[in-house]
């Protein structure tokens, strides 16, 4: 395992997750790496009062990479330890007609700048909230095609899920040689759903160790906190997510816990957490949360 640390700078974006990016950076596995990211507008944002219609919309969510992680195979698992994430001084949420849940309610798009003021974050109103880092963007290339970053699935992409943050765990299915990982669209502070359509967008730096995991058998994506697991999901309905997310997870305890299938699900429903990740991508996402403390007493094995 390398113990040595590598940097990529926010110059080598994709829009896209698809198997034939050349990479950006050449990792052995167990790499730390520092990663530098744009905002989710590509930093295009300067003033409050700006145009939305002077943005370049085919610059929207790029994500800094790929990372070729040498020895990921097809059939793999790339465990991606979030060790940090470094922060901009200022993020930026938008909203406006045809955007988010509110978005046949207004009629002029509108720009807020949100001040970091450190450990929290000034929000519309000069309300202050904690500063709660995280990354909308982070996946690896499909093993055919290319996926847009904006839109998330079983590859990862945006799935704008909360739990995706410092000190988590997050699996990925490597699908393409070397798996071709990259992140971006980092958020100060977002709320589960972000039905506004943004978070606290923001610039950073992440630094993740890349780990490549053989022979497990869980769903992926799936995040490894301190205290729970989280089975992700995406497809075009809120509805489908949440089942999906359920059924995966269900699966996988039954099959990890030697259960009936029937038991699993009456232990999801009794202790299992059924959250929104998000609403306003091209597909939804949700997530079931399991704490930890029920997969040890089940001794379900977790490969990180």
């Amino acid at each position: 395992m390398s113990t040595a640390a590598y940097t990529l700078d926010s110059t080598h974006i994709v829009y896209s997750l698809a198997p034939y990016h050349p990479p950006a950076l050449s990792v052995p596995e167990g790499a730390v790496v520092h990663i530098e990211t744009c905002d989710c507008f590509e930093n295009q944002i300067e003033r409050e009062d700006q145009d939305f219609g002077t943005l370049d919309w085919s610059r929207i969510n790029p994500a800094t990479g790929p990372v070729y992680v040498e020895g990921a195979a097809p059939g793999d698992l790339l465990a991606v330890h979030i060790l940090d994430i470094q922060l901009a001084k200022r993020g930026i949420m938008t909203t406006g007609p045809g955007l988010g849940v509110m978005g046949d309610q207004l009629s002029e798009n509108a720009i807020r700048f949100a001040e970091i003021d450190q450990d929290q974050v000034v929000l519309p109103g000069g309300v202050r909230a904690p500063l709660r880092p995280m990354i909308g963007v982070i996946g690896v290339a499909p093993a055919c095609g290319e996926v847009p970053c904006g839109t998330p699935g079983d590859h990862g992409g945006n799935m704008d899920c909360t739990r995706i943050t410092a000190g988590a765990v997050l699996l990925l299915p490597v699908s393409a040689p070397g798996a071709l990982f990259a992140l971006g669209d980092l958020h100060a502070a977002m709320g589960d759903g972000e039905v506004g359509v943004s978070g606290v967008e923001i610039a950073g730096r992440v630094t993740v160790r890349l780990n490549v995991v053989r022979g497990a058998s869980c769903p992926a994506p799936m995040v490894v906190s301190p205290d729970d697991v989280s089975v992700i999901a995406s497809a075009a309905t809120l509805d489908e997510a949440a089942e999906l997310a359920t059924k995966r997870a269900a699966t996988w305890l039954s099959a990890a816990a030697r259960l009936h299938l029937a038991d699993a699900a009456m232990l999801l429903s009794a202790a299992g957490r059924l959250r929104i990740c998000q609403i306003v991508d091209p597909l939804k996402t949700a997530r079931m949360e399991i704490d930890r403390r029920l997969l040890e007493q089940l001794g379900v094995p977790l490969p990180v």
